[in-house]
């Protein structure tokens, strides 16, 4: 398929709509959750790592952004690591990208439990991780046609849940509005602005990425563009914006609340929000994140089932998975899907406490190794140009600071640990894959050689047998 073609099929779409798509699309519970469970480890040096983390994302943006103006591919950064590294990348970076939007769900999923016990304390987390992964697979499996619609319309309703926080903190802030809970507090010292240390904000630095997550669709939509070569730009700008939101809306986050009221269990702009005469806010704010969550959670519930039926297809994973009741359910890959979230809704049962943390931290380093691949990847498919390698460099070693950064914090460790298991499982899996396929390469092999290879031609010649050389090259007649 053309470019021309591709985005003729698609739709165009003018550079500052791609950047509007990315900013509602990006946002979601990692940053409406996530940024408190950044704060609350790195404190108000959160901001800084909210900045490096999209400088990173925007190298990876632009690496991706120009593989797919260059070749669009329906497998998009899966099909560019095959084509970069071979058949074992391919199917590392489908199956790493399955198992982190499977994480992140399961990171949504405890989250939107978390925003729901706001008004049922005394609900269990995982019956709503059930409620709320049971209509997303509800949703994906009759595919309705007006759910594109209804996305669109949840991103705005993200954008004014934050453009509202804005408005109400700087009037609790300037005092147009009495009756805040805490008392407003700016951190001018360095102790104030790193309560941690310099280790607190390395280890937050997972969680400032995690909040950048689904920069890889924004990616692919870029071949919709009416000038592809402007992808960099739409990312650029996209970028600018999720970055000037985060930090301002963080910034007034840990000036109204006390560094010590920061927790994975609330999320830090409704503890901001909180007020004597505005009571109501928190409520109404709780449920928008209720609705943006959800929305973030059902596209990624999209995606995986997307990618699994594709892996299938591609031999990279059972047939079985492709296949679709009366070609319209994809029955088999929504099942598989549903055992995983099955596992998540599980681990919230057994660890209420920390499961957030543990599986917010794995899914976003899940992101980050993918994100890798597809950085490797554009060294070796795209041209070089002006400071390529410097950014893409730039943008490993950011990556890899997040990942090591995790290392050292007591919250993140077993996330890591999570990711490490996960990684050599697909591993394995790709190694006997690999092994598999070679042998039966070979035995084709084998088969297609003729018994006598030196006494072949002459034998073709003189009785007219199964095949005969042209230039040193043997063909088999077909066999009717």
């Amino acid at each position: 398929m053309d470019k021309q073609s591709s985005s003729k099929g698609s739709g165009k779409l003018k550079w500052w709509q791609l950047s509007l798509l990315g900013v509602a699309g990006t946002i979601g519970t990692g940053y409406f959750l996530g940024s408190g469970l950044a704060i609350m480890i790195g404190g108000p040096s959160v901001l800084i790592a909210y900045f490096l983390a999209a400088a990173g994302t925007y190298v990876v943006f632009d690496a991706l952004s120009r593989m797919t103006a260059d070749h669009p591919e329906q497998g998009s950064f899966r099909s560019y690591a095959q084509k970069a590294f071979g058949g074992w990348a391919g199917f590392g970076s489908g199956y790493v990208y399955w198992c982190s939007e499977l994480l992140i769900m399961g990171s949504q999923l405890t989250a939107l439990s978390i925003f729901s016990r706001f008004w049922f304390p005394a609900v269990p987390m995982w019956i709503f991780a059930a409620g709320f992964g049971l209509l997303g697979l509800i949703i994906v499996f009759f595919g309705n046609k007006g759910f594109d619609r209804v996305e669109n319309v949840l991103a705005v309703v993200k954008i004014a849940a934050i453009v509202m926080f804005l408005i109400i903190a700087a009037g609790l802030l300037a005092g147009w509005i009495d009756g805040g809970r805490f008392k407003p507090n700016v951190p001018l010292t360095m102790k104030e602005f790193f309560p941690n240390g310099g280790m607190g904000l390395w280890s937050s630095f997972i969680f400032a990425f995690y909040a950048y997550g689904g920069i890889e669709v924004l990616g692919i939509m870029s071949y919709r563009l009416q000038k592809p070569e402007e992808a960099p730009k739409a990312g650029k700008i996209m970028l600018l914006l999720l970055a000037g939101v985060y930090a301002l809306s963080i910034a007034l986050a840990v000036t109204m609340v006390p560094q010590s009221k920061f927790n994975p269990k609330e999320s830090p702009f409704v503890l901001a929000l909180s007020s004597d005469h505005l009571a109501f806010v928190p409520h109404v704010f709780n449920g928008v994140l209720i609705v943006a969550g959800f929305s973030t959670m059902t596209a990624s519930l999209y995606a995986v089932t997307s990618m699994m039926i594709t892996l299938a297809q591609e031999g990279d994973a059972p047939g079985l998975f492709s296949r679709k009741l009366k070609d319209k359910y994809p029955v088999p890959a929504l099942s598989l899907i549903a055992a995983g979230l099955t596992a998540t809704i599980v681990m919230a049962l057994l660890m209420p406490g920390k499961v957030y943390e543990y599986i917010t931290t794995a899914a976003g380093l899940m992101l980050l190794y993918n994100w890798s691949f597809i950085l490797l990847s554009s060294a070796k498919l795209l041209k070089p140009a002006k400071l390529s390698g410097f950014k893409r460099w730039c943008g490993l070693m950011l990556i890899a600071a997040a990942v090591i950064g995790t290392v050292f914090h007591h919250e993140s460790r077993p996330g890591f640990f999570i990711s490490l298991l996960l990684v050599a499982l697909i591993a394995g899996c790709d190694a006997i894959v690999q092994r598999v396929r070679k042998g039966r390469s070979g035995k084709e092999r084998e088969q297609d050689k003729p018994e006598n290879p030196a006494a072949a031609p002459l034998h073709g010649r003189l009785s007219g047998g199964p095949g005969f050389r042209i230039k040193g090259i043997w063909l088999r007649k077909s066999r009717r």
